[in-house]
């Protein structure tokens, strides 16, 4: 079996994080001042994190996609082999020449089945298996 449902542990949607829960108030307040701390040497140190990542992304390189090399545009004409000798010729036709099979005949949807006799052929016609 190669299709099966799989749960919901393997959803590609729905990776972000919710708010975070603090298990107590004091956690909770413990946090709020960490990151007044943080936000305040960020500040003093002349570092604002905004500023920085505006920075960061006007000074990037736009990316440039590499241009697409087709051929016959910029390569040079590469011409095919050529041996000579002219077309290939038509096989000749594959014919049974035995008798032991009478001939072919449709079974079901579309099943071609080899006839070996009579009995067999009148068996087939009737769908008898």
């Amino acid at each position: 079996m190669s299709m099966h449902l799989e749960g919901p542990w393997l959803s590609t949607t729905g990776k972000r994080k919710g708010k975070k829960k603090f298990a107590s108030a004091e956690q909770a307040r413990k946090a709020r001042e960490l990151d007044a701390e943080w936000k305040e040497l960020q500040k003093r140190w002349g570092v604002e994190a905004e500023d920085k990542k505006r920075k960061r992304a006007l000074a990037a390189e736009p990316y440039v996609a590499p241009k697409q090399m087709h051929r016959g545009t910029e390569q040079p004409r590469i011409p095919s082999l050529n041996s000579g000798l002219g077309v290939a010729t038509v096989a000749p036709p594959k014919v049974y020449t035995g008798t032991k099979v009478k001939g072919i005949a449709t079974m079901h949807k579309s099943n071609a089945v080899p006839v070996f006799s009579d009995e067999q052929a009148v068996d087939i016609s009737r769908m008898r298996r």
